[in-house]
């Protein structure tokens, strides 16, 4: 946003003795790098860049707040008249928690305008002067104090106002003349004939403020961040307001902001104030964050005093109280992005300067740490699917109800995992399937010529608990088109539930899944990643130094049965040999001949030994009884 340097020194005159480049510099410091700098109107004005998250200082006064804890300075106070309230000259009804404090005021306006310099100070701004006093104040105030306010016709108010919920279907002309259809979700401030603003958004046509006008009803009010930005978004409605309260708007500045409206407009257009009443009350300020003193020198990377840390918070605004080993600080009200003890660690480093942190690189010793199972199970799974043929996908995790509902679990209800402030519909609910999406992947994929397709994602999905959704990795995969008929020996033919059942098997599922006919000659299926087997953690072993004595082989012929599994075999003829001397066992050859027993095959197991030191011939020989007794116990024989 733009920054008047006038402005702002008027908010902190120690800025006024720096030169745009050491303000340049100081903002820059601070993190708020500026964009570029411009003349306009006999003055230079800043191109500050802000972060979303911090809406506090979207204002010429939040940004001298922040240049003067910089320079330990004092700001100017801000101590408007103040205004007397009495018994509501229009009634105002709070129906809805979105908006706990809304104080307005009723005047006459006199035939005064805007003064040049306000003109000036919009123009410079960017931000033209209506030529409207009670238009102009408010844009201007928005600028200095980053509260947004509003003036509305108060001979065109029919009855009471209220603060509550659109009901669907409603209609409002906003004042950019476009006539938008509300929601439940809108937030909207309304007479007795109905809605006259989208609040914190846009005020009505219907009420708003001509030359003609003679009375007007102000609104300075709080409304919630998340309402705000829903609504602006659903009405692709973006406005100056919109991007003060959807990003935090200070609710203690609400009344404050009414009585400086009330000011300008007495001082500008000569008005008169009828009344001034507020109704609801300012939202409970939340528990203090506690910010222990080791949490704070590990971020710093070095000790740093509490007694340090709290000065530099309390220029920031906030409340501290030392105590024993940590400080319990209360935020300011404007400052809604301080929320854990992290938060503040780092305002004490950026206030403190983050050239003053020693660049220390940090330790690197221990051995190096195994990756956990559920990954190297992930892993494993992936590589074994794609050597298989299929192709891993990534889709998003954010569904539409529709695609949720189609396969997610009947107990899994939508409710707990619907988002409150989507992208959009087809983004609205944390997906509680995979295979929505992976259908809609391979459909895409065979609609454009694709002859067979096989895919397979292994993501999170979501149940509904009640705390929130729950995540589980799941595994989905679809196969669907034709295989075969590369050549003679394979003739082509459509992908069958079989081909996904003997898949299923082939990942070691004791329990094939339940196969769902995506579309005509495409299935798939998904389980939980915790019902496969799981992988062998991965090892790292340490050096062994070569023997440089000579290595033993023996040979075992042995008749096993033809469903023999090999693994099972060398497991257990492994288990009954010394780990320190076997250096390798496996089956080189099988023998399957009509002159063997029926039901048996011949195994040629290659059993090879070495170690620091010679071997005999009666020790290998007893290694040798005991692999063979061990394979005798899973029915082999030796081979005559």
């Amino acid at each position: 946003m733009w920054i008047e340097r006038k402005a702002l020194a008027a908010e902190v005159p120690a800025a006024a003795g720096l030169d745009t480049r050491q303000l340049c510099e100081l903002l820059a410091a601070l993190g708020f790098p500026v964009d570029g700098v411009a003349s306009r109107e006999g003055t230079e004005v800043l191109d500050v860049d802000i972060t979303a998250n911090r809406g506090d200082a979207m204002s010429h006064r939040g940004m001298a707040r922040e240049v003067a804890a910089k320079l330990q300075q004092p700001l100017t106070p801000l101590a408007p008249p103040p205004v007397t309230e009495g018994a509501p000259k229009v009634p105002v009804r709070l129906e809805s928690p979105a908006c706990p404090l809304y104080a307005t005021a009723l005047l006459g306006l006199g035939k005064g305008a805007t003064p040049p310099e306000a003109q000036c100070f919009l123009r410079a701004l960017e931000a033209s002067a209506k030529g409207l006093p009670a238009v102009d104040a408010s844009n201007e105030l928005l600028l200095r104090y980053g509260h947004p306010t509003h003036a509305f016709d108060a001979d065109r108010i029919q009855g009471a106002v209220s603060v509550r919920w659109a009901v669907a279907g409603e209609t409002l002309v906003t004042l950019d003349g476009v006539t938008r259809t509300l929601t439940a979700l809108d937030l909207v401030i309304a007479d007795e004939a109905g809605p006259i603003a989208m609040a914190g958004v846009m005020g009505g046509d219907g009420t708003k403020v001509t030359e003609a006008t003679r009375r007007v009803l102000l609104e300075s009010a709080w409304f919630d961040p998340k309402t705000v930005r829903a609504t602006a978004r659903r009405h692709s409605l973006h406005t100056d307001a919109s991007h003060r309260f959807g990003r935090g708007a200070d609710p203690a500045m609400a009344t404050l902001a009414r009585n400086l409206l009330v000011e300008r407009l007495q001082a500008w257009s000569g008005a008169t104030l009828e009344g001034a009443w507020t109704a609801g009350a300012l939202p409970a300020p939340a528990d203090p964050v506690l910010l222990p003193g080791t949490l704070l020198d590990r971020v710093a990377g070095e000790a740093l005093p509490l007694g340090e840390a709290a000065e530099a918070l309390q220029r920031l605004g906030c409340r501290v109280e030392v105590r024993p080993e940590v400080l319990a600080v209360q935020p300011p009200s404007w400052r809604h992005d301080l929320t854990i003890p992290e938060d503040l660690a780092e305002e004490v480093l950026r206030l403190r300067g983050y050239e003053v942190i020693r660049s220390v690189l940090p330790p690197l010793e221990g051995p190096p740490q195994p990756l956990a199972p559920g990954y190297l199970q992930r892993q494993a799974l992936a590589h074994r699917l794609a050597h298989l043929g299929f192709h891993q996908t990534v889709t998003y995790g954010f569904i539409s109800p529709e695609a949720d509902a189609a396969f997610a679990a009947p107990g899994n209800a939508p409710e707990g995992r619907t988002l409150v402030n989507p992208l959009g519909q087809e983004y609205s609910v944390m997906r509680g399937t995979l295979l929505s999406s992976l259908r809609t992947a391979a459909e895409q994929n065979l609609r454009q010529g694709a002859r067979e397709i096989r895919l397979f994602e292994v993501a999170p999905t979501y149940v509904s608990g009640p705390r929130g959704p729950v995540e589980a990795f799941t595994l989905g995969l679809v196969w669907g088109g034709t295989v075969g008929g590369e050549d003679y020996l394979s003739p082509a033919r459509s992908v069958r539930e079989a081909d996904l059942s003997g898949m299923a098997r082939d990942l070691g599922l004791a329990a094939v899944p339940e196969i769902h006919s995506l579309s005509e000659g495409l299935f798939g299926f998904e389980v939980p990643v915790s019902a496969l087997p799981e992988a062998g953690a991965r090892i790292i072993p340490a050096f062994r130094p070569f023997s440089r004595f000579p290595a033993v082989e023996r040979d075992l012929s042995l008749l096993v049965d033809l469903g023999q599994s090999h693994d099972a075999l060398v497991a257990v003829m492994r288990a009954a040999l010394p780990a320190e001397a076997l250096q390798d066992l496996r089956c080189v050859d099988v023998f399957r001949h009509k002159s063997l027993p029926e039901g048996r095959q011949a195994w040629l197991m290659r059993l090879r030994f070495q170690a620091d030191r010679t071997l005999v011939g009666t020790e290998v020989d007893g290694w040798m009884a005991s692999a063979l007794a061990a394979a005798e116990g899973l029915g082999a024989r030796l081979r005559a």
